[in-house]
């Protein structure tokens, strides 16, 4: 087997999970050790306490080497959209040859992501392109093998606060990692649980997670838009807390086990008594002292909450003029989406747009079971470093993603990659623009 191992790590507010992986020779992911922790030193998605940080990504990463003993090649990095901006541009580029290869594709985002107007604090980590357009034809999404004297491409830049991408290579100082590759997390749940049919139609990924939901909208294949939201399962607690006088750990408690958007009747009624269904829980300040709560009144709260987040996402999309546009739906995940009602919900709040709750697929292993919506970032990220024939891209390396060629038996690996003429350093533009890659501007930032 070919040693492309790969580590994923997914640095979340509410955990962090690390996974080794490789493709097998048939280029199925195969999970070689998995390390999940709870989260330290990381709120709403940016990291505000290094030393807390960095001792948990440490651990999660030991534990999961432990399980095998490869070195790793390329280490992939979630980045929350709550430090992203997205950038509209477009960029031309002639064909020499008449017929387009990879240089050209590669050549007109290279010069799309050099005509972008980036904010200076931002780093752009992902040039997708929304279409191509040869000569002057119609849009065209794929563009390669295609004949004309003229290629143009428009683009859509997501971009990260660099303050962003340097503490969270600091983070891994501790491991002896370099994350070679930042993935926007919405960006890696999509991929988790999108068909490429889904993504070619126009839709919406909701993942709510621990302190953030993130929105990502689809069209054509693409991520057409992106955004964030600081509200998520953490705020439902918080709210309990409150609202109930109890500490934050029973509130937590509460929430996993009796939080639910329906109210059944025998929430109501469960005793010959004709009595609401209760729970005990300790007063906050006194602990010794407990309360008995009605399940009903647990639901209001948690209702409300919910409520006001999709109401909220809603508007994002009405103002991005996003809405009318994600004709294969909604689809929601996240761990918040395993609440019980929330479709129901979010159907009353989006009329008649279809609305699906959805979990990752499910990557056979002997570690985790990923049948779970919480994972949709750590799964996506794994496809993503690990898929073989991805769509056009500028990754966050200012490197071209394309297809590469499938392993054969002997291990005479075929291995594509950019040639030095190919990229856009080349290209006699401006002496600066050799300045090509994320980790030359980390070393200068730093």
């Amino acid at each position: 087997m070919n040693n492309n191992a790969i580590l994923a790590l997914d640095i979340g507010s509410t955990k962090i999970t690390a996974i080794i992986a490789q493709n097998d020779l048939n280029n199925r992911i195969n999970i070689l050790g998995v390390g999940n922790l709870k989260s330290n030193g990381i709120n709403k998605g940016s990291i505000v306490d290094i030393n807390l940080a960095s001792d948990t990504v440490n651990k999660a990463i030991d534990i999961a080497k432990k399980s095998c003993e490869i070195d790793i090649q390329k280490t992939f990095v979630s980045i929350s959209s709550a430090n992203s901006k997205s950038v509209r541009s477009s960029g031309v580029a002639s064909i020499q040859s008449g017929q387009i290869t990879y240089n050209e594709i590669n050549q007109v985002l290279q010069m799309a992501l050099y005509n972008a107007n980036i904010i200076p604090e931002y780093e752009a980590i992902h040039v997708l392109p929304l279409y191509f357009k040869i000569d002057d034809s119609s849009a065209i999404i794929n563009p390669l093998n295609m004949y004309g004297s003229r290629l143009e491409v428009y683009v859509n830049i997501v971009t990260v606060k660099k303050t962003t991408l340097i503490n969270t290579q600091n983070t891994l100082k501790k491991s002896n990692i370099l994350a070679t590759n930042f993935v926007l997390s919405g960006y890696a749940s999509s991929i988790a649980i999108l068909t490429n049919e889904q993504k070619k139609i126009g839709i919406a990924v909701f993942d709510l997670g621990g302190s953030t939901s993130e929105l990502t909208v689809f069209q054509n294949g693409t991520i057409s838009y992106n955004d964030c939201i600081p509200i998520g399962s953490e705020n439902i607690t918080s709210d309990l807390s409150i609202m109930l006088h109890t500490p934050y750990k029973a509130a937590n408690m509460i929430k996993n086990q009796y939080g639910t958007l329906v109210i059944t009747e025998d929430d109501y009624n469960i005793s010959e008594n004709q009595t609401i269904s209760k729970v005990k829980i300790p007063l906050l300040g006194n602990e010794s002292e407990s309360q008995e709560i009605p399940l009903t009144k647990i639901q209001p709260i948690i209702h409300a909450r919910i409520e006001e987040l999709l109401i909220l996402l809603k508007d994002k999309l009405i103002s991005s003029n996003m809405l009318e546009h994600i004709n294969g739906g909604i689809v929601i995940t996240g761990g918040m989406s395993k609440t019980i009602g929330i479709k129901e919900l979010a159907n009353k709040i989006f009329d008649d747009i279809p609305i699906k709750i959805s979990t990752p697929i499910n990557i056979g292993n002997g570690y985790i079971d990923f049948n779970n919506p919480a994972l949709s970032t750590i799964v996506g990220l794994l496809q993503y470093a690990l898929d073989t024939d991805p769509f056009f891209e500028i990754d966050s390396n200012k490197e071209l993603r394309k297809k590469v060629e499938k392993q054969k038996i002997t291990n005479d690996i075929a291995i594509n990659t950019i040639k030095q003429e190919d990229t856009f350093s080349s290209i006699d533009i401006k002496d600066n623009i050799k300045e090509n890659t994320l980790w030359d501007k980390l070393g200068k930032w730093l």
